[in-house]
């Protein structure tokens, strides 16, 4: 197990060289992996809800949900509608837990939270790979498995908080970077890995049967429990590794490991009970108010739930140090750095939670023979690998100048991917369209990597050295949202018809967002210049 050490001053230059950079690169190295599994686990719903629906398009005993439907099965509209819920509820709950993930680093040690996270993930894997070797199990079975897993999106915050304190000010747009980039890489990971290993009985006895359905008038099997259990073995060694070679750091006042691994637990305690109520209320209230205004609604519960249950359901040891970081809120630049962080890393994870499904509904059809699954992971994979670009032209250009040029791309390049949704909509042949949106929707990946990387960059110029890591993963716990909201959005207009209508929704945000970095970061005047 890695000591804490003694002194830790990555701005001396001194210490840096003979100390600080050994031990900020060994532990950057070790949160890489850990974080791309969390992000794997998290995301892999929109995945395994790909592979229910075709299964169950198949072959209508297999997964044949009436959950909330008087005991009926859906009609094809409402079934792809109702399989959005899963990764909707896997984003929502990510999300919600990142909000105690923002300020757990100063608590609990960055070494105990990335074990931590590590090893709980590795309980709703197992669960859901035995859950989907049975196509009976209940819809609610899932619903609370997605649920689980979104302690894989809440790791990132901690994360990010967690390697902003090992590397100098000079250096973090890259180290940052890095870690986010090469961690969301998990996406297309998860997406490249898992149309791979559902199509043979991995792990034997163990894994199951497979699911037999008939395709192209032929017999075939899919092992789709495998899109969890794959994921166990390679996160039990990852834990191990997280807590023999990570550092917790002296101004972090952890205490002892199991003092810190209560307190951890205890925090995302509350970041649960904040989901279980946005999720008991997207699941089972309704209101008669418009479905979009519902969903925002959803968000906002959750949020204000966790926070008062931050704020008043936490033990004087942990309420103190909460104190000081909450400090964050009376800082205007706070709420605007947050406004334009989920432009960036919301647009990317939500994107990448509906992607799989999303191109299904709209491009395939039963006589195209149309197999998304070879292109699914090119966008997400493009999105993460350049984030650390967009960190790099940051440190290089100034973080404000980059997102500004970057945001311009991404509101041309969501106007263009809604046109081709449109005219696919309206076509016998949607196929046709098809390789324009992909490309169209790569570039769309491309900029949000880019805004990732520029926009992370300009926090620690913005923000004092204190202030920088509560900032850093409060605005990527709002963010994460988008892994909510973009696929319940879509599922709306999607019943609706109107797929197309979400995407101009998003181009006038993103337009919005135009104006606010120019005003107070990019113009010539601004009121910081970063």
């Amino acid at each position: 197990m890695a000591k804490t050490p003694e002194r830790w001053d990555v701005e001396d230059d001194a210490f840096w060289e003979s100390e600080g950079k050994r031990i900020a690169n060994r532990n950057l190295w070790v949160s890489i992996p850990n974080l791309l599994c969390g992000f794997s686990v998290w995301l892999y719903w929109g995945m395994i809800a790909k592979a229910m629906q075709r299964l169950h398009f198949a072959n209508e005993e297999l997964f044949n949900f009436t959950f909330r439907n008087d005991g009926a099965p859906y009609d094809e509209a409402g079934y792809r509608a109702l399989l959005f819920t899963l990764p909707a509820v896997a984003g929502l709950a990510g999300a919600t837990l990142r909000i105690p993930n923002s300020f757990m680093i100063a608590i609990c040690g960055g070494r105990n939270v990335k074990f931590m996270t590590t090893v709980l993930l590795i309980i709703p894997a197992a669960a859901a790979g035995f859950a989907l070797q049975d196509p009976t199990t209940s819809f609610p079975t899932f619903i609370v498995l997605a649920a689980l897993s979104g302690v894989g999106g809440g790791a990132f915050a901690s994360s990010m908080s967690n390697i902003s304190f090992f590397f100098p000010k000079r250096q973090q747009g890259l180290a940052l970077g890095l870690n986010a980039g090469l961690g969301n890489a998990g996406v297309s990971v998860m997406q490249f890995l898992i149309p791979w290993a559902i199509t043979f009985g991995m792990f034997g006895g163990i894994g199951g049967d497979p699911q037999t359905f008939v395709a192209d008038g032929e017999s075939q099997q899919l092992w789709i429990q495998n899109a969890a259990l794959v994921w166990v073995p390679i996160m039990t060694v990852l834990a191990i590794m997280a807590w023999i070679f990570m550092n917790n750091l002296p101004q972090h006042d952890c205490g002892p490991a199991p003092a810190a691994i209560g307190k951890y637990l205890w925090l995302q305690g509350i970041g649960f009970l904040g989901a279980a109520l946005g999720v008991g209320m997207l699941i089972f209230v309704q209101l008669p108010i418009p479905e979009l205004v519902r969903i925002f609604l959803v968000l906002i519960v959750a949020v204000i739930a966790t926070m008062l249950g931050m704020k008043f359901m936490t033990p004087r040891t942990i309420q103190e140090p909460l104190n000081k970081q909450f400090a964050i809120f009376g800082n205007k630049h706070n709420w605007i750095m947050t406004w334009l962080y989920v432009m960036t890393f919301g647009s990317f994870i939500g994107y990448a939670n509906a992607f799989p499904k999303l191109i299904d509904d709209v491009f395939v059809t039963p006589t195209n023979g149309l197999i998304t699954s070879h292109y699914i992971w090119i966008g997400a994979a493009v999105g993460a690998f350049i984030r650390p670009v967009g960190g790099w032209l940051s440190d290089k250009l100034g973080g404000a100048r980059v997102t500004q040029w970057d945001t311009w791309i991404m509101v041309g390049s969501t106007i263009l991917a809604g046109y081709l949704v449109s005219l696919a909509g309206q076509s016998d042949k949607p196929e046709q369209y098809f390789i324009p949106f992909l490309i169209t929707f790569i570039v769309l990946f491309a900029t949000t990597g880019i805004g990732n990387g520029s926009t992370f960059r300009m926090i620690p110029i913005i923000f004092s050295k204190e202030q920088a890591g509560p900032v850093l993963g409060w605005t990527s716990a709002i963010a994460a949202y988008g892994a909510y909201l973009i696929p319940k959005i879509f599922a709306t207009q999607i019943k609706a018809g109107t797929p197309e209508y979400a995407l101009y929704g998003f181009a006038v945000y993103y337009a919005s967002c135009l104006l606010v970095n120019w005003w107070f970061y990019a113009r010539k005047n601004a009121e910081i210049k970063c």
